[in-house]
């Protein structure tokens, strides 16, 4: 008898689209635990270079740590925060900057405790913070004071390092025109570093010629989808690491918490040690 001939099976098109489908679905499903159960717990420390114009030599190699976006909530507990303060004290930066974001929708239940792991930061040439879109203007600033961190709520101070003065200007997230950002620049040094929440603000310091812009907000956009690439990150200069805008400088962090959803993907939290260094003048 002849042997028995197997036609090769068919797949209809909807089988094939129901398979990739369900396909998609399962790296998707599959992706986010990965992200909620690991990576958004996988806590590392960035660390970049910055050329900055007009930067004194005796600035030359400044360290500074940046702590942003902490949203301390039932995702992100006391003790998570406290484990990304820890890596910055044992980098032993010169400065800390913290970039805002201290909770999440201005939540009261966890303000109180929100800044208590910044009491630990004691670097030499000082602690200083600025508010994010999450903050309220009352109770985060309080407790972030009570931890020892100078709060430049629309505010600049100045304070003298290696023997050069230097002006810190701290913007609130809701400031957003040039002319408040003007007014709070006015008669600064001339090397200046801007710390704003939000990095778009790298536009109004390019205009102004501040030198430096230090930044959070993004979230590095959380998620980094194969293919689709990070989320909601168009409208921002850079959605992580170093940019520009004519001669400034701008560094963003993809910071320590969550926001929305308590995941992360392929943009794993941070806290960054920046060194600042003279820009070689063509």
């Amino acid at each position: 008898m002849p042997a028995a001939r197997t036609s090769p099976r068919r797949f209809s098109r909807r089988t094939l689209l129901r398979t990739g489908t369900g396909l998609a679905a399962g790296l998707v499903v599959g992706e986010g635990a990965y992200g909620a159960l690991y990576e958004r717990h996988h806590l590392g420390v960035t660390r970049a270079d910055l050329p900055c114009r007009g930067l004194p030599e005796a600035l030359d190699g400044l360290r500074i740590g940046l702590i942003t976006d902490t949203h301390h909530s039932a995702w992100t507990s006391l003790e998570f925060i406290a484990a990304a303060v820890d890596l910055v004290r044992e980098a032993a930066p010169d400065m800390v900057v913290l970039g805002g974001d201290y909770i999440t929708r201005r939540s009261r239940h966890y303000t109180a405790q929100a800044a208590a792991p910044f009491a630990a930061l004691r670097p030499k040439e000082g602690l200083f913070g600025v508010l994010g879109n999450h903050d309220d203007n009352a109770g985060v600033p309080r407790v972030l004071r009570r931890a020892g961190v100078t709060v430049l709520d629309d505010a600049r101070t100045r304070i003298t390092v290696r023997g050069e003065r230097l002006d810190l200007v701290g913007l609130n997230y809701w400031t957003r025109d040039l002319a408040s950002l003007q007014r709070l620049a006015r008669g600064r040094t001339p090397f200046t570093i801007l710390l704003a929440h939000d990095p778009r603000r790298l536009y109004e310091a390019a205009a102004l010629d501040i030198p430096l812009v230090l930044s959070g907000h993004t979230h590095g956009g959380q998620l980094a989808l194969p293919v689709i690439g990070r989320l909601a990150t168009d409208k921002y200069p850079v959605a992580q690491g170093i940019g520009h805008e004519r001669d400034t400088t701008l560094f963003v962090s993809r910071g320590v918490g969550t926001v929305l959803v308590p995941c992360r993907l392929n943009c794993p939290p941070e806290v960054a040690i920046v060194t600042l260094r003279r820009r070689r003048e063509a």
